[in-house]
C-alpha cells in the first residue's frame, strides 16, 4: 500500500524539571534521528511564554538545518502578528542563503488572531455553533472548542510580544508584502522600490496555516499556495479548512493542484498499554492551556496525579483525537485520517516527557509506515 509522507512538528516541549536548554538539544538531536528515519520535513512552531522553548522559529531552523544534510527545514507557523514582512523575509532569506532550497516558510494569523479576539473579548465569549461528535472511516470530529473569556496571561503575553501602539496588519496583505519582497517586486506606498538582502529570490516554499474554513484556509487557496489544516489543534475544525481550502483554490505557479498537510498528536510504543501510559499526561498539558495557565513543562506520567472529571471535560476533544497505541494501531488511525482529509502529507507532532519515549515513538511509526530509512 503506497502511504502519503510523513513529516514531523516539533514543538521543543520542555519537560517537568528539564530546562529550556535541553529541550532545544533534545529538538535538534530528534531531528538528526528524522532525517535517517525518512521523514520529510522537520517544522517547529512558535510560542511564548508557555513550557515549550520554540519561541524563534527561524534561529531554531537555522540550529536544525545545520545539524542536518537534506530533510526541509521549516516554520509551522511564524506568527505573522509579531512580526515585520520585512523581518520575515530578511530571517528565513539568511536560512536559505546559508541552506538553500532545505527552508519552508510557514505563516500563520496567530497574531491577528490574538488581537480580535482581545477584541471580541470586550463584549463576552462567543460560543461556536452546537454539533455533535461525528466519527468518519474511525476519525474523530467533535464539536468545535470556544476558549471562552480569555486570560489575563494570554492578554499580558500579547502585550509584550507588541511595540506599544502597534496593530497587528491585515494577514492577506502582510502575506503579499512577504511574497513582493521575495519576488523582489516589493514599492512602498510612496512608490519606493526596496530589495531584501538576503531574501530577494530565496529558494523557500512557502505554506499558510490555519485551523478553521476561514481566511487562512481561504487565501491559501486563492494564491495556489500549499495549506496546512491542524488536527492537533482543532479537530473539530479540520476538515471543513481543508474543503474550504480546495473550493477557493486556484492553480498558481506554485502548484497545479492543491496540497494539503494535515497535523496530528501521536504517541507510540512497542504496545497499546505502554504508549497509553506514556500519553497519560497528555490531558494534564492541554488542561494547562485551556485553563488560561499556558502550556506547563509536560508532567511525568510516573508521578502526576490523575485529572478530575470536570477537568477531564475541558480536554475530552484533544484525548479522543490523540492517536495512542502500538505501531499499527496507530498507522491505521493516520491512514484513516489521511482518507476523511484527503491529505497529500501528514505531519506528526508527538510529546512524552521522556526524550527516549520520543525518540522511539518517531521511530516505531517511521518502520510501520515504511519510510526509507537512513543508515545512522
Amino acid at each position: 500500500m503506497t502511504r502519503v509522507p510523513l513529516s514531523v512538528l516539533d514543538l521543543s516541549p520542555i519537560s517537568a524539571g528539564g530546562t529550556a536548554a535541553q529541550a532545544l538539544r533534545n529538538t535538534v538531536d530528534l531531528a538528526r534521528h528524522a532525517e535517517q528515519w525518512g521523514y520529510r520535513r522537520y517544522w517547529v512552531a512558535e510560542h511564548h511564554f508557555v513550557g515549550v522553548a520554540s519561541s524563534s522559529p527561524a534561529v531554531l531552523i537555522g540550529a536544525i538545518a545545520a545539524a542536518t544534510e537534506h530533510i526541509r527545514v521549516g516554520s509551522a507557523a511564524v506568527q505573522l502578528g509579531h512580526h515585520t514582512a520585512a523581518a520575515v523575509v530578511e530571517a528565513f532569506g539568511t536560512l536559505d542563503a546559508l541552506h538553500p532550497g532545505r527552508i519552508d516558510l510557514g505563516l500563520g494569523r496567530s497574531g491577528q488572531r490574538s488581537a480580535e479576539a482581545l477584541a471580541a473579548a470586550q463584549s463576552g465569549p462567543v460560543e461556536p455553533p452546537r454539533r455533535e461528535t461525528v466519527v468518519r472511516d474511525g476519525v474523530v470530529i467533535p464539536p468545535p472548542y470556544s476558549f471562552g473569556a480569555l486570560s489575563p496571561r494570554f492578554a499580558a503575553g500579547f502585550g509584550v510580544l507588541q511595540q506599544p501602539g502597534a496593530q497587528a496588519p491585515d494577514f492577506a496583505a502582510q502575506v503579499g508584502d512577504i511574497r513582493a519582497l521575495l519576488e523582489g517586486t516589493y514599492r512602498t506606498p510612496d512608490g519606493v522600490d526596496l530589495h531584501a538582502a538576503p531574501g530577494e529570490g530565496a529558494q523557500l516554499e512557502t505554506w499558510i496555516f490555519g485551523s478553521s474554513a476561514g481566511p487562512s484556509a481561504e487565501l491559501a487557496g486563492r494564491l495556489g499556495l500549499p495549506f496546512g489544516a491542524n488536527y492537533h489543534v482543532s479537530p473539530g475544525t479540520t476538515v471543513e479548512a481543508v474543503a474550504a481550502y480546495r473550493a477557493a483554490f486556484r492553480p498558481s505557479a506554485v502548484l497545479a493542484e492543491p496540497y494539503v498537510v494535515v497535523s496530528a498528536d501521536a504517541v507510540v510504543a512497542e504496545t497499546d498499554s505502554e504508549a497509553r501510559q506514556l500519553a497519560s499526561t497528555f490531558g494534564h498539558w492541554t488542561y494547562s492551556i485551556r485553563s488560561g495557565h499556558g502550556a506547563v513543562p509536560y508532567p511525568d506520567p510516573d508521578t502526576a496525579e490523575p485529572l478530575t472529571e470536570e477537568q477531564l471535560t475541558l480536554v475530552e476533544d484533544r484525548l479522543v483525537t490523540q492517536f495512542v497505541g502500538a505501531p499499527a494501531t496507530v498507522a491505521d488511525r493516520l491512514a484513516a485520517l489521511q482518507r476523511v482529509t484527503g491529505a497529500d502529507e501528514l505531519v506528526v507532532t508527538s510529546v512524552t516527557h521522556r526524550h527516549r519515549d520520543r525518540l522511539r515513538s518517531y521511530e516505531l511509526l517511521a518502520r510501520e509506515w515504511g519510510l526509507g530509512l537512513r543508515a545512522a
